[in-house]
């Protein structure tokens, strides 16, 4: 439990890491709420409480929301990928944007983003839709935190381990060394740890969360 109670208002509750971000946040005596769309609120881990609206449209739950302490923004395309280009503006983006004039709208406190490690020599279109997103944050004058993860293990998620011996070799080569640790894998695990540990410690200003400090947060 935490000494603190908060109140927090996830936008993609209902997604593969926003499920789990709602209800480690509700065990640790959180009080949540999450945005559905109408028909899907049994969707919604237990203990968050539904927040009927489309998160391309901030005017179906701009009004809805509440009091919050933080915002947690994790509304995109399920697994990503380079032709899927036109879908990340279209969500990605656009859900980032009606987020953010939601957040800003209900004067929240702290603003919580997933983004992704950058630079990267792949996936152009993917990491341009979110550093516009970091943009639109750093501009909206919202205390924020930016998480930077690169890939994220977990269920349905396990192919990069074959990759793991090419990282690291990479942290061994002097001349990849930075790129190996910034593009590094983290597990749902740590992305759930860091997340809540976001909540808990809000920032003040823009803080960005890179991959090795994601890698801690479960520790």
């Amino acid at each position: 439990m935490n000494a603190t109670v908060r109140q927090i208002f996830i936008a993609g509750a209902t997604g593969y890491m926003g499920g789990r971000v709602a209800t480690e946040l509700a065990r640790r005596g959180h009080q949540v709420s999450g945005l559905t769309r109408a028909g899907s609120e049994r969707r919604l881990p237990a203990n968050c409480a539904a927040v009927v609206g489309d998160a391309l449209d901030a005017a179906t739950f701009r009004e809805k929301i509440g009091a919050a302490d933080s915002y947690i923004q994790l509304v995109g395309v399920a697994h990503p990928g380079p032709g899927k280009a036109r879908q990340f503006r279209e969500i990605d983006l656009k859900s980032c944007e009606e987020s953010l004039a939601v957040a800003v709208a209900n004067r929240i406190p702290h603003f919580i983003y997933v983004s992704v490690a950058h630079p990267a020599p792949v996936m152009k279109a993917y990491i341009e839709v979110r550093t516009q997103c970091e943009e639109m944050i750093g501009q909206s004058g919202l205390n924020a935190t930016i998480l930077r993860p690169w890939y994220v293990l977990g269920p349905g998620h396990y192919w990069p381990y074959l990759l793991k011996p090419g990282y690291w070799l990479g942290r061994q080569i002097p001349s990849w060394r930075e790129s190996a640790t910034r593009l590094g894998l983290v597990t749902l695990t740590q992305m759930v740890a860091a997340l809540v540990r976001s909540v808990e410690d809000p920032a003040k200003g823009i803080r960005v969360v890179e991959v090795p400090e994601i890698t801690k947060a479960a520790s």
